[in-house]
């Protein structure tokens, strides 16, 4: 157990060290101050904005800022569905895969748009190298498309102009993505990551058998993946795969890759507004929050099954659906970190996860601030902290003021707006699969435990994160394929673009806003009362909507395994008869032979003639 905390412990201090320098960088770069790579990108920046008639010193307001968003993602995804649909007569296709079923190839381009990347498929099997370069080419921009508002949104609340969100996007990339994105990359190659466009290997077994084994360019995907918050694999198990993560290195940076821009944020909020004690509070209330859940999950699964413990007399953690090479400790630091960020990307199977470990990475997605999505996490954020100030004036007579500006009617309508919406889109479709099981749900999994694998997928998409429990029938060609395919859509959608519109309209409310002069009367909103009053409200606003779920899906889960006994099933086996001295009486086959029927079947004792 101590080495699994002290792994744990050594990521998050990395963590700690490397947030606030990146948070200070990105800072630079969105303030237009100089950075270090200004002489090699900003002249590629230049030609980019002339071909593209795009002017630096045009701002644009809340609306336009929520156009230019829209219709350049409705652009790309036509563009990528496209792709999709004729990838079967298109080139980089070693394998001749076919063009994928059309709900198939739809789910795949909005869940790779809104920066989701919840997969109904398997990659290798699926997609070819180009579709899979093209779902890449969405990372970066899915990705650039929620940093740009997060900063538009930082800059609103801080009083600056919202910016342009071309200038945004291109930058974020340019800049931030594409830069880290190379330098990952690199490592994972040298640490036995593929990156190739030639065919899959064909390798003769031990058994004399044909073995085939995908590969394809994985290096460079699985950077942006990671760094972006995508989480889509480029094979059927993710991060499980050990082409996408072979060892414990790339396991460590795959970790700190995709946590590092959003708890970075928080730090580049504190430069913005001149405040770094502020931006300081906020990362130790998100970082105490991560901390706890990564607890509870990693105790979780370092006690194990209680019914399994109490068949084999000891206590042993839960090692059901993880890589021998991670282990319980770093697959529970995986699961809360990749559903906290909103990455998705997986290193162990979250369905084999017991249920303290469900109810904190459940817990993530209906909170969606620990740490968040890309840079739409931030946001959601500071719209707790809105709330938080707004409640306080309440109560001591006061109108409400954050950074100076008047919290009024306006505000508090949109911030509802951003926080009504997720439960929107988790509970009612949820609610309807549910009420018909056998015909939509495809639950593999009954009781407890089915409702959340439900419950997960919708609130996966609503949360644009993408892992899922699995086990449902949620792709072609399953009877439930079609259904689970299209009502997530309808969650994905809702989910991204109704709380994105809500932030900007309401981030140009307030750089719109008259500064107040700041009075002995004013709140102050760098201090440990009132961040701890906003980790309350994150708390009862956040967590108490979902907590139905929470305690029919993992609360229940749980209660059901620690009380159940286990009751081992009468054995009845032949004697041997001369026992050999190679033969071992409790020896497990080997799982590369396939017992044969009389192998497996038990053999019926002869019944003694009558007397």
């Amino acid at each position: 157990m101590l080495q699994g905390l002290t792994q744990i412990g050594l990521t998050l201090i990395i963590l700690i060290a490397i947030a606030p320098i990146l948070g200070n960088y990105m800072a630079r770069v969105y303030m237009g101050e100089r950075t270090i790579l200004d002489p090699a990108i900003k002249p590629v920046e230049q030609l980019i904005y002339k071909a593209g008639n795009i002017r630096g010193v045009d701002s644009m307001t809340g609306w336009q800022y929520a156009r230019s968003l829209l219709y350049s993602n409705v652009a790309m995804g036509i563009f990528v569905f496209l792709i999709f649909m004729l990838q079967g007569v298109l080139p980089l296709n070693p394998t001749s895969l076919s063009a994928p079923t059309w709900d198939t190839a739809l789910h795949t381009t909005i869940s790779f748009l809104t920066n989701t990347d919840q997969q109904h498929y398997s990659g290798e099997t699926t997609y070819s190298y180009l579709s899979q370069l093209t779902l890449g080419f969405l990372m970066f921009t899915s990705a650039a498309t929620g940093l740009a508002v997060g900063i538009a949104f930082i800059r609103g609340l801080t009083g600056r102009p919202l910016g342009n969100f071309y200038i945004d996007l291109i930058q974020s990339i340019t800049r931030i993505l594409l830069p880290l994105s190379l330098i990952i990359a690199l490592l994972l190659l040298i640490s036995g990551v593929p990156e190739t466009l030639a065919g899959p290997e064909v390798a003769t077994t031990l058994e004399g058998g044909r073995q085939v084994i995908a590969r394809g360019p994985v290096a460079h995907f699985e950077s942006i993946k990671q760094l972006g918050e995508n989480g889509g694999g480029f094979f059927a198990i993710n991060s499980a795969h050990p082409f996408e993560n072979p060892n414990p290195f790339t396991n460590l940076l795959e970790t700190l890759a995709m946590v590092s821009i959003p708890a970075a944020l928080i730090h580049t909020y504190g430069k913005f507004a001149n405040n770094k004690k502020q931006g300081w509070l906020i990362f130790w209330m998100v970082f105490i929050i991560y901390v706890v859940l990564i607890g509870t999950a990693a105790i979780g699964e370092y006690q194990g099954n209680p019914q399994v413990n109490n068949l084999l007399g000891s206590v042993q953690p839960n090692l059901e659906g993880k890589e021998v090479r991670f282990g319980w400790s770093q697959t529970a630091l995986w699961a809360v970190t990749t559903t906290g960020t909103m990455c998705g990307a997986v290193n162990g199977m979250h369905d084999s996860l017991m249920p303290p470990a469900g109810f904190a990475t459940l817990s993530n997605l209906f909170l969606q601030i620990v740490w968040g999505g890309q840079g739409t996490g931030t946001a959601y954020l500071f719209i707790y902290l809105i709330l938080s100030v707004f409640l306080t004036g309440l109560m001591v007579g006061r109108t409400p003021e954050f950074l100076g500006r008047k919290i009024e009617k306006q505000e508090i309508v949109l911030a509802s707006v951003v926080l009504l919406v997720h439960p929107i889109a988790v509970l009612i479709p949820g609610a309807i699969t549910l009420a018909f099981t056998d015909s939509l749900s495809g639950i593999s999994n009954p009781g407890f435990h089915g409702i959340s694998q439900v419950m997960y997928e919708y609130a996966s998409a609503a949360a644009n994160n993408g892992s899922g429990f699995e086990g449902l029938g949620d792709s072609q060609p399953a009877a439930t394929g079609l259904w689970w395919n299209l009502s997530t859509c309808f969650s994905l959608l809702l989910g991204r673009y109704v709380p994105i519109f809500a932030l900007l309209l309401l981030a140009d409310s307030m750089t719109n806003k008259q500064l107040v002069p700041e009075t002995t009367g004013t709140l102050r909103t760098d201090s440990i009362l009132f961040t701890s009053v906003t980790a309350g409200v994150i708390i009862i606003l956040g967590a108490l909507t979902f907590f139905p779920v929470l305690a029919l899906g993992p609360i229940a889960e749980g209660f059901e395994i620690s009380s159940a006994k286990l009751e081992p099933a009468p054995i009845t086996a032949p004697p041997l008869a001369t026992p050999s001295p190679f033969t071992t009486p409790l020896a497990t086959p080997s799982p590369l032979v396939t017992p044969t029927p009389e192998a497996t079947t038990p053999k019926a004792t002869p019944t003694p003639p009558p007397q």
